[in-house]
Order: structure tokens, then C-alpha cells, then sequence
């Protein structure tokens, strides 16, 4: 029999829930853990960042109106989802971590309880960082936190699934809507678990993707004046280009969560200020007896 051609994959973006072509016609050449050919991913634009960010804006007012509960629900349907297609996200993490079946399955695991983790405090973080002041006067002063709005995040360079989850899930369980830079080395987990997104709850807009340089693509991401907030974990370690993207953002006054001097540890505990960096708390006044 004659030998098989293998059919070679160009993956391509994910924004407003459907699955889009690079604008500039480019892609790049996604190679595994060992160097090997593995697929094509998209080489996102300038144009692919700004229809992102429109996606993303035309989907936070549907996503913050729904309530906590919902929204738990919703992340916890992407888990059960991951759960279902195992074994091509822990075909991804074999390729593009190098991983042994055993530390994929395991990474695989962590990412979706973290899911299900902030599943879990969707409906529970306005009790714990909202609160009932006491004013002097016939006035009930109630605080409670509101998301920022579209938020960009520079997704882990080495962690490609665990770490993107942690920094998607805090974003969107609070209501905010994400227009996400995966791992540039690494996209194969990040756009699977995107066509994982787009086969759950997830309304599309709520997770945008782009694959490609972070280097290229955070500038307008950070200049761009509908974007609410910023996450430079993906630029860990380069403290010039993590300077230029903060003094960008600064003309709109985004919130930014600035690079750390080395990617994090993702297999430690999350905390509560994941979420509450890219919440706003709003306080109310409201007069007794009416």
C-alpha cells in the first residue's frame, strides 16, 4: 500500500465564537517538545487584536448581567467539557511541554479543578470582599465588586494550559470578558481549549484568542483604548517590554497586573486577588425607611 500523506493542521484564531483566518494571511510553524513539525498556528495582526476587543466588547454586557450562579455554571459545563476531550488536550501537552502521559494527565487534572475552583466562588466573593459600612447617618453604604471590563492577558509562556487557565478563569467568573495572547512555542493547549469554549456555554466574545507574538500583539493590546485591564504575566522576566506595555496603558488608566520577575509557580494555591485585581468595587448610598 502506498504510504499516507499526513494531513498537516493550520489552526487559526478564536474570536466572538467562531474560528477566523489571520487578516494578514500569516501563519508560523508550531514545532513539539523535540523540535518536530506539529501544525501551523495563525500570526494574529494588529486587525485580528482590534476585532477582538470589539468581540469582546459587544459580549460584556450580556456576560456581566448574568448572575454568579450563572456564570459557575458555565465554567463548570468548560470542565466537564475538558474532561470529555482528555485525550487530545493531554495529546497537546505531550507536544508542546514534553510531558510523560502521567504529568499531562496530571496537568490536565490541576487545570480543570482550578476551574472548578473558581467555579466554586462565582457566586460566594461578594460576601467575602463586599461589605456593609457603618456611616453616621440615616443611610444604608453598601460596597460590592463590579468587573473592570475587557481585560488583555499575555497567557503563560511555559505553563500553556494550567497557567492560561489561571489567568482566564479569575477574569471571566467575575464577569469580565478576555482577549488572551497564548504561549507563542506553546499554542496547541490554547487553542484547543478554545475549541473546548466554543463547544460549552461560553457565549462567544467572552474568550477571545490569539495566537502569536506577545511582543507583537500586547503594544496595541496596552495602547488600545477600549481595553479595561491588562495581565503581563506572559512577559515575565522582560522587564523592558513589561515597562513599555504598562506606560501605554497608562493613557487610558488600565488597571495592569504587572510582569513578575519569573513565571509563577501555577501548581501553587490560587488566591482571592486573582479575582479582585480586576474588579471594581462600587459603593452605593441609600436612605433608611425609603
Amino acid at each position: 500500500m502506498a504510504a499516507r500523506i499526513d494531513v498537516r493542521k493550520t489552526y487559526k484564531l478564536y474570536i466572538g465564537g467562531a474560528f477566523p483566518r489571520s487578516e494578514s494571511g500569516y501563519s508560523y510553524v508550531v514545532n513539539d517538545a523535540k523540535g518536530r513539525f506539529v501544525a501551523n498556528a495563525a500570526l494574529a495582526s494588529r486587525k485580528d487584536a482590534r476585532d477582538a476587543v470589539v468581540a469582546a466588547r459587544k459580549a460584556f454586557g450580556s456576560w456581566s448581567g448574568r448572575t454568579a450562579y450563572n456564570r459557575a455554571q458555565v465554567l463548570y459545563r468548560v470542565a466537564e467539557i475538558m474532561e470529555d476531550r482528555r485525550p487530545q488536550l493531554v495529546q497537546a501537552l505531550q507536544q508542546s511541554e514534553g510531558l510523560t502521559a502521567a504529568r499531562a494527565n496530571a496537568a490536565l487534572d490541576a487545570a480543570i479543578d482550578r476551574l472548578v475552583w473558581y467555579a466554586g466562588w462565582a457566586d460566594k466573593l461578594t460576601q467575602v470582599v463586599g461589605n456593609a459600612n457603618p456611616v453616621a447617618g440615616p443611610f444604608f453604604n453598601l460596597s460590592t465588586p463590579e468587573p473592570t471590563g475587557v481585560v488583555a492577558v499575555l497567557a503563560p509562556q511555559e505553563s500553556s494550559l494550567l497557567g492560561l487557565v489561571s489567568v482566564v478563569a479569575p477574569a471571566i467568573v467575575t464577569g469580565n470578558t478576555v482577549v488572551v495572547v497564548s504561549s507563542y512555542d506553546r499554542p496547541l493547549p490554547a487553542v484547543t481549549f478554545a475549541e473546548v469554549l466554543a463547544t460549552s456555554d461560553v457565549p462567544g466574545g467572552v474568550v477571545n484568542l490569539l495566537t502569536g507574538s506577545a511582543a507583537t500583539i500586547a503594544p496595541w493590546l496596552a495602547a488600545h483604548m477600549d481595553v479595561n485591564a491588562i495581565d503581563l504575566v506572559g512577559v515575565a522576566g522582560e522587564q523592558e517590554l513589561a515597562t513599555e506595555l504598562e506606560v501605554a496603558a497608562a493613557d487610558n488608566l488600565k488597571r495592569v497586573r504587572r510582569a513578575p520577575a519569573a513565571e509563577p509557580d501555577w501548581s501553587a494555591a490560587p488566591s482571592l486577588d486573582t479575582m479582585t485585581d480586576f474588579v471594581e468595587i462600587k459603593t452605593v448610598w441609600h436612605p433608611m425607611g425609603v
